[in-house]
C-alpha cells in the first residue's frame, strides 16, 4: 500500500487529475448514458402504445361490448376481430392479440388454445384493468406469452383496456404484440446518439478541465522546481555559514587559549618578577631598621610593600590558571569550589551529574573554569557566600551549568546582565558573555525563582566545541 502511495504521489497533478477524473467521469458517463437511454426508450415505447392502443381501441372496443354483460363474444364479434387481425394491414403489424376479462380470463385469442383459460393477473394487466395503458418491449416472460416468445421477432406488447361506451366503465383489457423491428432500429439508433452526445460532453468537460489542471500542475512543477533550488541554495548557504561560525568558533577559542596563557604567563612573570622584588625590599628594609633613628616612615614603607606584594600575588594568583588538561569537567567544577572555599572559608554545595567520559575542548574546560570562578567570586563578593550553590549536568550535548547564592539579588540591566551602580557590576560577567559566545553557548543571570538570591546559567554545545 505504501509502494502504491509513493508512486502515486511522484506523479504530477495532471496526470493524477487524469487518471481519477477519467474514473469518475467514465463510471458518471455510464450512469448518466443508462439513465438516459432508458428514458428514451420508455418515452418512445410509451409513445408507441399510446398511438397504436388509441387506433386498435377504435377498432376493437365495438366489437367487445358483449364482455360487459358475460364471458364470452359472440361469434359475429370473433369472426368480426378474426377478419381484422388477418385480412388488414393492422394484422401484418399484430402478429398476435388477446382479450381479457378483470379476473384474468381469455375471451378471445389469436391462440385458440388458451382461450377460456385463466391466468395469474399481472403487473401490466392489473394496471390496463385500472385504466392505464401499458407497454412492454422485448419483455415476454409471462406464462401466456409462450407462443409469442418463440416467434423470435421483436415485439411491443401493448395492454390497452376496454371501455363500455355508454358508462366508460373498464370492461376488458386488449393485449396485442406489434412486430417493432423499426421501432427497435429506432432505439437504437437514439441510444447510439444519446450515447455519443454523453461521451462527446463528457470528453469535452474533461479535456478542459484537464487542460486547465495541466497548465495550473506546469506552474507547481516549476514553482516547486524554482523553490527546491531556491532550497538546495539556502542549504549551501547555510552550510557556509556553519563552516564560517565553526571557523569563527575555533578561532575564537584559539584566540581565547592564547589570551590564557598569556594570562598565565603574566601572573607567571608577576609572581617571579616583581613579587620576588618587593618581597627582596621587604627583607632589606628590616635590615636597615636599626641603622634609622625615625623608624615611623619606615614602618609606613614597609607596609607600602608588604601591601603591594599581597597585590602583586593576588593578581598572579587570578590569572594563572591549575592544570586542567588533565581533568575533566566534575574535577575542574569540584576543584574550583574547593579552592574558592578554602579561600573564603564559605562552603559551596556542588550537585554534578556528568557522564565520565564527558570530552571538553581545552577551550571549554578554560571556559567551564572561568564561568564557575566568577560565579564563586561574585557570590563571594556580594552575597557574602551566603547559600553558594554549583550545578552542572549534560543533557542531548548540551552542557548545563548555574552558580546561584541567598544574596540580595540583582538588578538586570538592558543586556540581561547585572546594571552598574547596583548590587553587581557586571563587568567580568560582560567579558565571562564574551568568551561564552564566542564558543557557541549563552550566558544568562537574573533571580532566582526559588526564593531570594542571584543565579547565573551558562549553556554550551559541546558539539560545536
Amino acid at each position: 500500500m505504501k509502494p502504491l502511495l509513493r508512486s502515486w504521489n511522484d506523479l504530477s497533478l495532471a496526470v493524477q487529475f487524469a487518471i481519477a477524473g477519467g474514473v469518475i467521469m467514465v463510471l458518471s458517463m455510464v450512469l448518466i448514458g443508462r439513465i438516459v437511454t432508458a428514458r428514451i426508450q420508455d418515452g418512445v415505447v410509451r409513445n408507441t402504445a399510446l398511438a397504436t392502443s388509441q387506433y386498435m381501441d377504435s377498432i376493437i372496443s365495438p366489437l367487445s361490448q358483449d364482455m360487459a354483460d358475460g364471458d364470452v363474444l359472440s361469434s359475429g364479434a370473433r369472426r368480426a376481430l378474426d377478419e381484422i387481425l388477418t385480412n388488414t394491414p393492422l394484422g401484418g403489424r399484430v402478429v398476435s392479440f388477446k382479450l381479457w376479462k378483470p379476473s384474468g380470463l381469455v375471451v378471445h385469442a389469436t391462440d385458440p388454445t388458451i382461450v377460456g383459460q385463466t391466468f395469474e393477473v399481472s403487473s401490466d394487466l392489473g394496471a390496463a384493468i385500472a385504466g392505464e395503458v401499458r407497454a412492454n418491449f422485448k419483455d415476454l416472460n409471462d406464462e401466456e406469452n409462450q407462443s409469442e416468445n418463440a416467434l423470435g421477432m421483436p415485439l411491443l406488447e401493448v395492454y390497452s383496456p376496454v371501455r363500455e361506451v355508454w358508462s366508460g366503465k373498464v370492461i376488458g383489457v386488449a393485449e396485442f404484440y406489434e412486430v417493432a423491428t423499426q421501432l427497435e432500429h429506432d432505439l437504437t439508433a437514439a441510444k447510439r446518439n444519446s450515447w455519443t452526445a454523453v461521451a462527446l460532453t463528457f470528453l469535452s468537460i474533461g479535456g478542459i478541465l484537464y487542460l486547465i489542471v495541466l497548465r495550473g500542475s506546469r506552474i507547481i512543477d516549476r514553482q516547486r522546481d524554482e523553490l527546491t533550488a531556491q532550497l538546495r541554495e539556502r542549504d549551501a548557504l547555510s552550510a557556509h555559514n556553519m563552516a564560517l561560525r565553526r571557523r569563527v568558533q575555533q578561532a575564537a577559542a584559539r584566540a581565547s587559549a592564547m589570551n590564557d596563557q598569556a594570562l598565565r604567563r603574566i601572573g607567571a612573570d608577576l609572581h617571579d618578577g616583581p613579587a620576588q622584588l618587593l618581597s627582596f625590599a621587604a627583607l632589606r628594609l628590616d635590615a636597615l631598621r636599626g641603622q634609622v633613628r625615625d623608624t615611623a616612615e619606615l614602618d609606613s614603607v614597609e607596609r607600602a610593600v608588604k601591601d603591594a606584594i599581597r597585590e602583586v600575588r593576588s593578581i598572579s594568583k587570578g590569572l594563572s590558571l591549575p592544570d586542567i588538561d588533565s581533568r575533566n569537567a566534575e574535577q575542574i567544577v569540584r576543584g574550583v569550589a574547593e579552592t574558592h572555599a578554602a579561600r573564603t572559608g564559605a562552603p559551596v554545595a556542588v550537585n554534578c551529574e556528568l557522564p565520565v567520559d564527558l570530552s571538553l575542548s581545552q577551550a571549554a574546560k578554560i571556559c567551564l573554569y572561568r564561568f564557575v570562578q566568577e560565579g564563586l567570586n561574585n557570590a563571594w563578593r556580594y552575597a557574602g557566600g551566603a547559600g553558594q550553590e554549583v550545578e552542572v549536568r549534560s543533557a542531548d550535548g548540551v552542557l548545563h551549568l548555574a552558580v546561584k547564592d541567598r544574596g540580595p539579588g540583582m538588578t538586570p540591566g538592558a543586556d540581561g546582565l547585572p546594571a552598574g551602580g547596583g548590587d553587581f557590576s557586571g563587568i567580568g560577567l560582560r567579558g565571562l558573555r564574551d568568551r561564552i559566545e564566542s564558543l557557541g553557548g549563552t550566558l544568562t543571570a537574573g533571580n532566582r525563582e526559588d526564593g531570594a538570591g542571584a543565579e547565573i546559567r551558562m549553556e554550551l554545545d559541546m558539539r560545536s566545541t
